[in-house]
């Protein structure tokens, strides 16, 4: 549902056609086509569809409809195309094996000719032409700037990140610690903001950090990146792997970074990524402005006059780093992130989440919806839990207190009270003796809370101040009978072979 709402998002918002929309999204162009004309057929509007959640917008565009079926352009000629890479295979045999199929089907010249137009289109060679603001290619250089520690004098290597504008090679470049998720999406941010604007489509390599599975059709985006591409509403379209043309430009532009800027800080030693980041910037402006051998002007002339007119500016709000991961829900009702655990609604148990980690919060989505956000907890281990997320029972459990105990206790009579009292007096924590007392109320709604009070009371007279005493008294019946009469204590027999507790004290017996 996530590429419905992007297509849409692209087509409608921002004019895409649907080929160029199917690229960003990775998916077929009649796909973007069927979920436009599904759409409109809804009577749907981007604004409408922005309020929608996932399973809603599910639910208005594929109601039951019997589909047909569809057929595909050339595959005769895939296969022809696939055989004739068997050895001893030629063409003049596949039309043999043809012709037998279809008697009536074309003769060898047409077939021949029909074959090699069809091969002719496979992959023409194109010298790529950019529109002015539309493209920006990004990727990390193969060469790394060493940085050395001012304490221990161990060198580290930084990576460089280049960025290229399409028209113009207008050429961003920065150092950077490492090639991590963090480090990939602040250095987008930072790129933008040195163009001061937004290009239409941003055409990264397929790097793990930023593109989760590279694929020629169907490539998947990390979410944290795909969230990035939304904020600033560009397209995120990876070149196809192995189609070093997809990205020329950058290519080019990272040979021309490494060239110009790397070599040329060869000799510098460098204690710290600012100081490193300081030299990049005075070089960088030196490359941007430097003029083109065989065109007029310069990277920056080329970027003042084509490219700034027709970028888009800046969203108000820099985007803010969040992290995605996906999380299932526990019996518990809670996920577990980053060692601690988060509630959300407990008819969720089972289902999988997508939490986003971002800043001093996280936030727990289903199916697109924010179900749950926390404040972030550095604690392992530990739990943080909203009551409205837990089942009934369990928020009824949560409200017994001993003070609540002891009131309900009063209202069934002051031996149950007396009885309560004393059981969560002999517990460590007053915690332990909840069960017990939770235990007196289903009795006292079985047998009624007069015998309750009369078991109490007795239980309390012989001294059996448990859950089971109670239960066993109601059981046989004892509370109806008369209460024991207390055991009076005896006086001490008085005898002369008894010498009694005195005589053991100091000073009694004889040495």
């Amino acid at each position: 549902m996530r590429r419905i709402r992007e297509s849409l998002r692209l087509v409608w918002k921002h004019g895409m056609t649907c080929r160029s929309a199917s690229r960003a999204c990775g998916v077929s162009r009649t796909t973007v086509c069927e979920y436009v004309a599904r759409a409109r057929a809804a009577k749907l509007t981007w604004e409408a569809v922005e309020g929608l959640d996932e399973g809603e917008l599910e639910r208005r565009l594929f109601a039951p409809a019997a589909e047909g079926p569809a057929g595909r352009v050339g595959e005769e000629w895939k296969g022809v195309h696939l055989e004739l890479r068997r050895k001893g295979v030629t063409l003049r045999l596949l039309w043999e094996e043809y012709k037998e199929r279809e008697p009536e089907g074309y003769g060898y010249s047409r077939y021949c000719d029909l074959y090699r137009k069809w091969r002719s289109k496979l992959d023409p060679p194109m010298r790529q032409r950019h529109k002015a603001g539309e493209r920006l290619f990004v990727d990390y250089a193969g060469q790394t700037i060493g940085i050395v520690d001012r304490e221990t004098g161990e060198e580290r290597g930084a990576q460089l990140f280049v960025a290229v504008l399409g028209a113009s090679n207008y050429t961003y470049a920065e150092a950077t610690w490492t090639q991590s998720l963090s480090d990939w999406i602040e250095s987008h941010v930072r790129a933008l903001e040195f163009l001061g604007g937004r290009p239409e489509i941003v055409t990264p390599d397929n790097p793990k950090v930023g593109v989760t599975s590279a694929c020629r059709y169907d490539p998947e985006l990390n979410p944290t990146y795909q969230e990035w591409a939304r904020h600033y509403e560009v397209a995120v379209i990876p070149a196809r792997p192995g189609r070093p043309r997809d990205k020329a430009k950058v290519e080019n532009g990272v040979l021309v970074a490494e060239r110009w800027i790397l070599a040329r800080l060869r000799h510098r030693t460098f204690f710290s990524l600012e100081d490193t980041n300081r030299a990049i910037r005075e070089l960088m402006v030196e490359l941007n402005e430097r003029p083109f051998q065989k065109l007029p002007g310069s990277r920056r002339s080329q970027f003042e006059l084509v490219d700034r007119p027709v970028l888009r500016p800046l969203p108000v709000q820099r985007y803010a780093m969040g992290e995605w991961k996906k999380v299932r829900v526990n019996i518990d009702y809670h996920v577990e992130v980053e060692g601690h655990y988060y509630s959300v609604p407990y008819r969720l148990v089972k289902e999988e989440l997508e939490a986003r980690i971002g800043g001093g919060t996280v936030e727990l989505f289903h199916k697109g919806r924010r179900v749950a956000s926390h404040r972030r907890s550095e604690e392992r281990g530990r739990h943080t839990t909203v009551s409205e997320h837990m089942p009934r029972q369990h928020r009824e459990y949560l409200e017994w207190t001993p003070e609540r105990l002891v009131d309900w206790a009063f209202k069934s009579g002051p031996s149950v009270a007396g009885l309560v009292g004393r059981i969560l007096a002999s517990r460590p924590h007053p915690e332990q003796g909840f069960r017990a007392s939770l235990g007196l109320i289903r009795l006292g709604k079985r047998y009624g809370p007069e015998r309750l009070e009369a078991a109490c009371r007795r239980a309390l007279v012989i001294g059996a101040t448990r859950f089971r005493s109670v239960r066993s008294i109601l059981e046989s019946g004892l509370d109806r009978e008369p209460l024991p009469e207390p055991v009076e204590a005896r006086s001490p027999i008085d005898h002369d072979n008894i010498r009694g507790a005195d005589y053991f004290s100091e000073g009694g017996a004889p040495c």
